[in-house]
């Protein structure tokens, strides 16, 4: 009995530790342990777990012993490593105390839906490499009762917002509990005169953790057991509620813990509030005399990233509603309702009642601030030149810190072990421009395109399985017109907000036809992405592709319901990826990231990452770095660029076959983008250069 306890214990830690998600043996032992269960999205462990009998859980335990004891075997090697010879370690220990990382989404994995775009899986790839560095680290976010919008596309191609309640007990976290050990941890939340009872999770991601705030709680009002309802929905009130509750909950949280950061990093300024409360402890305990110093103690240790280009895209709360909010904190503060909403402000605001900017309360009370991208930075700081009066703009003191992507959660295990058989396993461990990437080269040219054209067929038939879905939802027969491995594929998958200018490619319709007609070979374009609920042009567009999909009979398909599942199946299957935003409105993008470690050739703008990337050599640049007159004269010519390259560049290159039928030329590019692009635009890399120039400079 003791031992099928034990046995029962053991399938409980690993699937509660998400680090399965990333090392191979992981999905071997769950595709082992439930091959039809396993199969089936989200692909989540734990809720296996929880729809299965303890007797049948035994039973399928011992008849995968073997695929169980490698994975128990390989985390348990992982995880020993932490303090001796992490990199982490191998520099010196930089960091004395942790890194509290306070981000609004983490995208870790499908099980987890916490996330809902490009924000959340950088937060999650963060959080990933913290862990395989070594770093102490720990992440801290909001617990949404229904995630993120779940996309549904309608007989009209309109997108349907659908919102589903999740039981967090099948989810991969579990009660966070004080250091005796007790019930599940709570903390309190002061929202003006109200206070709100918070509970908290724990997800275990490798060495890390990631705590998680819920306010569905007994004892809680109603409208109070709605603010972690859905990640970004709800109004006003509701987000400054939700932006609480991660800032001042996630502190009161890691105090009882007894978690003590030495750097407290706000990814993004929906953690902001973070500032005031970290000042009212600072007052609470004696460490200082009055709200000035407070914040100058908190500034010491508080870094800031912003991911917005744009002013007019931070997030602003009307006067009053802030200050009904806080007005108990800013009492304890000694802060009046205009010192108050100064913070919030610009230095030379003239209207003292303005909206409240959470960029601006970043700004006035951190120490260290960074862009996301070389040319991010530039924009950065010339956005924020005016909160540095007198500073010339290359001087104002925002630096850049590029994204980068997990390579281990996104490129392909088969590729991977490839590699691993042209060169010793330690040599993606290398950086940029190491001879060792080289042996990228040696790989065989055949062997390499069998791999893409098995990681085509493996996202057509996921595209298949979507599509059918809707099909039987709308009562309709599946689509007749089947992809094909043999035709060049390109993508486009990302949110669809109008920047991004999703329809791009067909702003010249009769430029395109001609473009297909004339071909050397056909075209199959695959859309995915999701519309924010209230950005009605977003979903215009969105109406729009699949529109437009009808027109091109199967060589235009949008595949709805875009998710992690999805993004990691197009980034390895699709031949191009495809990013036309309007530059400079792209703080980095990581998509082409992912889709550029497994080979895939990235025909982009001249924007976020890619203007660091792109050689010449490992993919395509789209238009010109400069600046037009106006937005119309721009798209004008990023889609005349669009097209020329597809006819002159892409088509030839990709169908011009030896007689093998390899288009060497292409998969000369392929290496190389894997050679040069993997590196330089790993997650490893970016945690390092936060550790070096944001986390401990100097």
């Amino acid at each position: 009995m003791n031992a099928d306890l034990d046995l029962l214990k053991r399938l409980e830690v690993l699937s509660r530790d998400l680090v399965w998600t990333w090392l191979e043996e992981g999905p071997a032992f769950w595709s082992a342990f439930s091959p039809e269960g396993f199969a089936q999205p989200p692909h989540n462990p734990a809720a296996l777990l929880a729809a299965m009998a303890p007797e049948e859980q035994l039973r399928r335990a011992h008849a995968s012993m073997a695929a169980l004891l490698s994975l128990e075997t390989r985390r348990a090697a992982y995880l020993s490593k932490m303090g001796l010879d992490t990199w982490h370690d191998l520099v010196g220990r930089p960091l004395r105390g942790p890194v509290a990382y306070f981000s609004a989404e983490f995208g870790l994995h499908e099980s987890l839906p916490t996330y809902s775009g490009g924000l959340g899986i950088l937060a999650g790839d963060h959080t990933k490499s913290a862990s395989d560095l070594g770093l102490p680290f720990v992440g801290i976010g909001l617990l949404y009762r229904q995630g993120y919008v779940r996309q549904e596309i309608d007989a009209k191609g309109q997108q349907q917002n659908v919102y589903e309640d999740f039981d967090f007990a099948t989810l991969p976290i579990s009660p966070a509990r004080a250091l005796d050990g007790g019930p599940q941890l709570e903390v309190l939340v002061e929202m003006g005169d109200e206070t709100v009872k918070c509970r908290v999770f724990r997800a275990v991601v490798g060495r890390v953790s990631l705590l998680l705030l819920d306010t569905d709680v007994e004892g809680n009002a109603p409208e109070q057991r709605r603010i972690t309802q859905r990640l970004y929905g709800g109004d006003h009130q509701t987000r400054i509620r939700q932006e609480l509750v991660l800032a001042i909950g996630g502190l009161q949280a890691l105090c009882a813990l007894g978690i003590e950061p030495q750097v407290f990093h706000l990814n993004e300024g929906h953690s902001a509030f973070l500032v005031l409360e970290r000042a009212r402890m600072a007052l609470s305990e004696g460490r200082a005399r009055d709200v000035a110093e407070a914040l100058s103690l908190g500034r010491r240790s508080s870094v800031f990233t912003t991911h917005t280009p744009v002013e007019a895209g931070h997030d602003r709360f009307d006067a009053e509603l802030l200050w009904r909010h806080l007005r108990p904190m800013a009492e304890v503060l000694g802060l009046s309702r205009a010192a108050l909403l100064a913070l919030g402000h610009w230095h030379d605001e003239r209207d003292a009642e303005a909206p409240f900017n959470m960029t601006m309360l970043a700004l006035h009370a951190c120490g260290r601030y960074n862009g996301v991208a070389a040319l991010h930075g530039v924009v950065s700081r010339e956005m924020f030149a005016r909160f540095f009066p007198g500073t010339p703009v290359d001087e104002v003191p925002v630096r850049h810190v590029t994204n980068g992507v997990h390579a281990p959660s996104w490129q392909c295990p088969e590729l991977v072990a490839m590699l691993e058989h042209v060169a010793p396993e330690t040599f993606r461990n290398r950086p940029a421009g190491d001879p060792s990437w080289n042996a990228v080269y040696d790989l065989d040219d055949a062997e390499l395109w069998h791999w893409r054209t098995r990681n085509k067929a493996a996202l057509f038939s996921l595209i298949k399985a979507r599509e059918t879905a809707r099909a039987a939802r709308l009562s309709r027969p599946p689509p007749h017109l089947e992809l094909s491995t043999d035709v060049l594929t390109i993508g486009f998958a990302r949110r669809f907000a109008t920047y991004k200018r999703a329809t791009l490619l067909f702003s010249d319709l009769p430029r395109l036809e001609g473009l297909l007609e004339r071909a050397p070979g056909p075209i199959q374009f695959l859309f995915a992405g999701k519309a924010h609920p209230a950005d009605h042009p977003g979903q215009s567009f969105i109406q729009e592709v699949t529109r437009l999909a009808e027109r091109f009979e199967g060589r235009v398909r949008f595949i709805e319901g875009y998710d992690i599942e999805l993004g990691r199946a197009l980034t390895r299957g699709v031949d191009v990826w495809l990013n036309n935003p309007r530059r400079p409105m792209e703080a980095s993008g990581t998509s082409g990231m992912k889709a550029a470690m497994n080979g895939v050739l990235n025909l982009s703008i001249l924007d976020g990452w890619w203007p660091e990337g792109f050689d010449g050599e490992n993919g395509w640049a789209i238009g010109e770095a400069r600046v037009y007159s106006t937005e119309a004269e721009q798209d004008a010519a990023d889609a005349a660029s669009l097209h020329h390259l597809l006819e002159h560049a892409v088509l030839p290159t990709y169908y011009t076959r030896d007689a093998l039928g390899l288009p060497r030329g292409w998969m000369k590019m392929m290496k190389r983008s894997i050679a040069t692009l993997t590196p330089r635009f790993s997650s490893d890399r970016q945690v390092q250069d936060y550790v070096h120039h944001i986390y401990c400079p100097g």
